[in-house]
């Protein structure tokens, strides 16, 4: 494999959408590829290591996502020398597209994946969704998705009432409903919150034999962000590649939580909601301890009020 990464990931952050753009263009010509796949996306890829990382992301999340403005492969390009292929949209395309059908296609004929050890495909929400559905391509990958959705096709889906007007895309014909594109992976696991409620609805859609779904309650719904903001993407990733994420791997990682203050608001406010009041204090004396927690500190307050007027 190439080594010419230089350093990973490089800082973009400044630069304006068409530099940018032709940055990573760049960054794709010098050490693998760069291809347009029509107007609304592209394929990056950085040859290094022998695992390669397969990423669906839009450029709107990498914006807002990453410091460095650059998608999150780069980063296990840095962490880990992994390879990295980066399948970009514009915003929230599902990826539902006959030039990305074409692009996989074409990876498929050339054998492209058999050139690694190891294939992770990731991504997450739309992209989730696109992950599990062109993992096919690649028999043998390993799979991780956040809150994937299934597919839009309202036969299928009508209970979703969120991406109205992405129905008229077409979800019935090739890499089409995504659970049953992850037939050929060798495993894949479904992170969500199953009190988010259609993120579960549409996790329950996955499940196969070859699927692992790992609950990350309270978490909400922007997995990708939290597990970001907690550094716990190239741990997830660095199990999945090596065969690891079992459930007791993933409850040890999820102990992060309890420093993350928007997880804890969230298991306070459900408590508050549940009128669980002594479970509610010992949370926020718990919090108050560990941490500088105005909020707890003055709910913690009021709890005590009550509780010395009983």
């Amino acid at each position: 494999m190439q080594q010419k990464t230089h350093s990973f990931p490089p800082d973009l952050s400044r630069l304006a959408r068409g530099e940018w753009l032709g940055a990573l263009r760049k960054i794709g010509q010098q050490n693998g590829f760069a291809e347009p796949l029509g107007k609304s996306h592209a394929g990056i890829f950085v040859e290094q290591g022998d695992t390669l990382l397969v990423t669906f992301e839009s450029m709107p999340g990498i914006e807002a996502l990453s410091e460095t403005r650059t998608p999150l492969g780069f980063d296990m390009v840095a962490a880990h020398g992994w390879s990295s292929l980066s399948i970009l949209s514009h915003g929230d395309t599902w990826f539902r597209d006959p030039r990305v059908y074409g692009f996989f296609d074409q990876l498929l004929d050339d054998g492209f994946f058999d050139d690694f050890e190891k294939v992770i495909f990731f991504g997450a929400g739309p992209c989730g969704y696109a992950a599990a559905a062109y993992s096919v391509a690649a028999p043998g990958a390993r799979v991780l998705v956040l809150q994937p959705q299934a597919t839009l096709d309202p036969r299928v889906t009508e209970w979703d009432d969120r991406f109205y007007e992405q129905r008229r895309r077409d979800f019935t014909s090739r890499y089409g409903f995504a659970p049953d594109m992850l037939d050929a992976a060798q495993h894949a696991y479904v992170l969500y919150d199953p009190r988010e409620t259609l993120d579960a609805m549409h996790s329950a859609l996955f499940e196969r034999r070859n699927v692992t779904r790992l609950r990350m309650p309270f978490m909400g719904g922007a997995l990708q962000s939290d597990l970001l903001t907690l550094d716990l993407m190239p741990s997830l990733l660095k199990a999945v590649s090596e065969d690891r994420l079992g459930t007791y791997e993933f409850a040890q990682m999820m102990r992060a939580r309890r420093d993350h203050p928007p997880y804890l608001r969230k298991l306070l406010a459900r408590l508050d909601s549940d009128e669980r009041d002594g479970l509610a204090q010992l949370l926020c004396q718990n919090v108050v301890a560990r941490m500088h927690a105005p909020r707890f500190r003055r709910r913690l307050a009021e709890l005590e009020s009550l509780n010395d007027g009983i």
